[in-house]
């Protein structure tokens, strides 16, 4: 162990070092990158050639989708290249690039969550000013503040790392730059990092919690004055695919953004990222597509129409 003052690369892991796994890695990888990009844009071309899906809801989740695929495409193109070309080297602005891009839309995908389960608790507990409350001009707002917060909260990582005078050493031990992973190279304050870290996780992870929380409180407070079962399972229909996805999201990008602090696991935080960062993406369009009678008549007919 020794302090480099000045990095030109640093080196990647991989998920297996054995050469006959490499062939595998690269199809399944490829072929799940492949499912999220087309899923996700068969879901935004739904919504947008459905005139009744113009709607904040549908809005949001074409919105979300889009996100999506430009949040997988961070990270998984560097990786299949890597296993490609037996090489896990990445340059130190590359990796910055790559950090800041990470979590500008991990963030925004963390907003656009939470903006959506404010978007149904107005739906469900006060329809009758839904119009008003979630005009096209508060969406437009809505999405302004969150790609504005998600920039301020990438280039606070970038930042930290920018600041550092010296790395520990080179390995990141993750299959990108991880920016928990490049803090822990860092040879600057431990305490600013920290700080760092837990401020991101407050604005980020406790406050956007509470209020998809608060939401569904209001949401199941509501639904269960509904008189007929019929209207209660419709109410909760509308919820249960965007609640699957928080759960998905918030249950995976939380313990490994503050994993590394209590305990460190190479194998499990590769696992952890991999689960958010590429397998969530892959499986929201399922999620919503499987769950939403609107959306799944819409592709359909897109579908056949094609066919």
């Amino acid at each position: 162990m020794h302090n480099l003052t000045h990095v030109s690369e640093f080196h990647l892991m991989g998920f297996s070092d054995d050469p006959d796994m490499q062939l595998v890695l690269f199809g399944l990888f490829l072929s799940m990158y492949l499912v999220t990009v087309l899923g996700n844009l068969l879901l935004i071309l739904a919504v947008s050639s459905d005139p009744h899906l113009h709607t904040p809801m549908y809005f949001f989740l074409s919105s979300l989708s889009l996100v999506d695929i430009c949040f997988t495409s961070t990270t998984v193109p560097k990786m299949l290249v890597d296993i490609l070309t037996h090489s896990r080297v990445i340059s130190y602005v590359g990796c910055l690039i790559q950090m800041y891009l990470f979590m500008l839309f991990a963030c925004m995908d963390d907003m656009l969550l939470t903006v959506m389960a404010y978007d149904r608790f107005v739906a469900i507990c006060h329809p009758l000013h839904y119009a008003i409350t979630v005009s096209a001009h508060r969406c437009a707002l809505l999405l302004l503040l969150s790609v504005f917060l998600s920039l301020v909260d990438s280039q606070m990582h970038n930042s930290i790392v920018l600041l550092s005078t010296c790395f520990k050493h080179t390995e990141i031990a993750n299959f990108f730059c991880d920016p928990s992973q490049l803090f822990n190279l860092s040879c600057s304050d431990p305490l600013k990092n920290t700080v760092v870290t837990y401020i991101a996780g407050v604005i980020f992870g406790f406050f956007p919690i509470l209020g998809i929380f608060f939401s569904y409180y209001k949401i199941i407070s509501s639904v269960l004055k509904i008189p007929s079962s019929e209207g209660r399972c419709k109410a909760f229909s509308t919820c249960s695919s965007h609640l699957s996805a928080v759960c998905l999201f918030y249950g995976t990008s939380i313990g490994t953004y503050f994993g590394s602090d209590v305990s460190y696991s190479p194998s499990k935080d590769m696992v952890a990222s991999l689960m958010y960062a590429v397998v969530i993406p892959m499986l929201n369009p399922f999620i919503y597509s499987l769950r939403n009678r609107d959306i799944s008549s819409t592709l359909k007919r897109i579908l056949s129409w094609r066919v």
